[in-house]
């Protein structure tokens, strides 16, 4: 049922206003909408606003709406990544109605001949990302609502760089850039290239952009569970499988924040965050040239573009990073200490510290360090055999590790 008055949320396709839209306009004492839209009503009689500043358009909506109708026009469907979230917000539904148009990515797809069912979505309007390529990256087809200081030519250096660092020489060639400029108008515009044909070029302001890349080679292995054997390691530096597991399940790692793996060796913590949590940024630190580049091989085959490699000594390069909201600690230096005083301070509330500790100097400092900076500490021990039925032998005994967990 519809109240007194209306609000009418107007979605503006590729071809302008459909009839009904335009004659539910008429109705209006107030139309809202930006300078490209507004042309479209201009010989109407209502009073006209700009959309932008935000907070002043929507105190003149709710001032038309006490005595009248009011229209609202956005691009495509107001509801997708538009200003419908915000409306329903403000004034709630009850009065709404929505006049839909295709979207502006399937609009963008059609014309690119691009299925878009499986294909993800993500939004950089007025958002700083630490780590673009986490974002696109994480699917062979990726939707990018891009603004004026995420342009389609930034993103594909940003793309370009990291892709370098983690010598992925294969994806950078399969990468293919598509932008689609002012749709539906006389300057529409339509690009496919590569990575670094998009970061040479100049772009419309007003423009979408689809990343796909080919698939990982081991993408489709399992989510959780990977062996020691399926990870690239040397001389067995590898957190064990069993340890893995009871490692990630006290880091509690949150779906989205940045994870700091510290001492990172084969990156098997990091690739096993990464790929439970792909809106998780992870950076894998380690000053072993040798473990530097088994850290970017098992990003390569797993497709974990969401981890960063860092090379160098924790304590050193830590401050550097952002912000974390969790930390493991695998490997330390002999700088134990500096490091869970430097994470303890950078955590949030609600933030952990999971040190996993073999030699007796680690079991006993970690959790000293840990309570001294105002962490509440947990310790699990844990014992593996390994053994093979009908045998029931153990066939292989691990040494203890200490699991230590900080939770500020």
């Amino acid at each position: 049922m519809r109240t007194k008055t209306g609000l009418f949320l107007i979605g503006v396709g590729c071809k302008g206003l459909t009839a009904e839209q335009d004659a539910m306009l008429t109705r209006c004492g107030l139309i809202v909408g930006d300078s490209r839209h507004l042309a479209l009503v201009q010989e109407m009689a209502a009073e006209k606003r700009a959309i932008s500043p935000l907070s002043s358009a929507l105190e003149s909506i709710r001032f038309w709406l006490a005595t009248g109708d009011v229209g609202v026009l956005a691009s495509g469907d107001p509801l997708f990544f538009g200003i419908g979230r915000r409306l329903i917000k403000e004034f709630g539904s009850e009065q709404m109605l929505v006049f839909p148009a295709l979207s502006t990515m399937q609009e963008a797809c059609a014309r690119f001949h691009l299925p878009w069912d499986d294909m993800a979505h993500v939004s950089l309007h007025g958002r700083k990302t630490i780590h673009a390529p986490g974002l696109l990256l994480a699917r062979e087809m990726t939707f990018v609502f891009t603004d004026r200081h995420n342009t389609p030519d930034r993103l594909a250096k940003q793309l370009l760089e990291y892709l370098e660092l983690i010598e992925a020489d294969t994806l950078i060639a399969g990468c293919r850039v598509h932008v689609a400029e002012n749709l539906g108008t006389t300057e529409e515009r339509l690009c496919i290239g590569s990575l670094r044909e998009a970061a040479e070029q100049n772009f419309s302001e007003l423009n979408v952009l689809i990343i796909t890349r080919p698939r990982a080679t081991a993408e489709s292995a399992p989510l959780f569970g990977l062996t020691e054997e399926e990870i690239a390691h040397s001389r067995g530096l590898i957190t064990k499988d069993e340890i893995r597991a009871v490692t990630l399940h006290a880091l509690r790692l949150p779906s989205t924040g940045v994870l700091w793996d510290l001492g990172a060796g084969s990156g098997s913590i990091s690739v096993a965050a990464a790929r439970l949590h792909p809106g998780l940024t992870v950076f894998a630190v380690d000053q072993h040239p040798e473990a530097f580049v088994n850290v970017k091989r098992n990003i390569r085959d797993f497709g974990c573009y969401n981890i960063i490699p860092v090379q160098g000594e924790a304590s050193a390069v830590v401050s550097s990073l952002p912000a974390p909201d969790r930390v493991f600690i695998g490997g330390s230096s002999g700088k134990l200490s500096a490091i869970i005083s430097q994470s303890a301070q950078r955590l949030p509330l609600g933030g952990r510290v999971v040190v996993n500790g073999v030699i007796p100097k680690t079991v006993a400092e970690a959790p000293q360090c840990m309570a001294a900076h105002g962490l509440k500490v947990a310790l699990t021990r844990i014992q593996i055999e390994r053994m093979t039925f009908p045998e029931s032998k153990p066939v292989k005994v691990l040494n203890p590790i200490t699991v230590m967990t900080g939770s500020k």
